[in-house]
């Protein structure tokens, strides 16, 4: 049990308590690194025993402060819309490369992309609702 001293040391040291995803994350990275060549498996085993036993924030850390970041580690949409970039971009270099069986390829792509882009937007008009009346297609507020 923690006594109210060792308590009010940390209070004052600004120790944050990590949280289960947070060791998760971590216990992921040490993984990462190990199939990296970066860290042998006595090196993990013994890494990811602290990962568990770990209380706070900064003891997570001290864990991979000898590892590189992660490569476009970016997270949420950020994240996302930055994977989708990379893709299209990737993509692009690759039709302009690729001569006329790539011009089918992206006239279909196209073909497709207006497709799901009209499937879309009939999606939405059926999800609201298609009045032609004054009457509005929600009813909000109303009991």
């Amino acid at each position: 049990m923690t006594t109210t001293r060792e308590f009010a040391e940390r209070q004052t040291s600004g120790a944050v308590r990590c949280s289960d995803a947070e060791r998760d994350r971590v216990g992921a990275r040490l993984q990462e690194a190990a199939g990296e060549g970066r860290l042998s498996l006595g090196e993990v085993e013994d890494r990811m025993a602290k990962v568990y036993a770990a209380r706070y924030r900064h003891e997570l850390d001290d864990l991979v402060a000898d590892l590189p970041p992660v490569a476009g580690a970016a997270t949420g949409w950020g994240g996302v819309l930055a994977a989708a970039r990379q893709q299209l971009a990737a993509d692009w270099a690759a039709m302009r490369q690729g001569g006329l069986a790539t011009r089918r390829t992206l006239a279909y792509a196209a073909v497709v992309l207006t497709l799901v882009a009209l499937a879309m937007i009939a999606f939405v008009l059926v999800l609201h609702g298609i009045s032609g009346g004054p009457e509005p297609h929600h009813h909000f507020g109303r009991h």
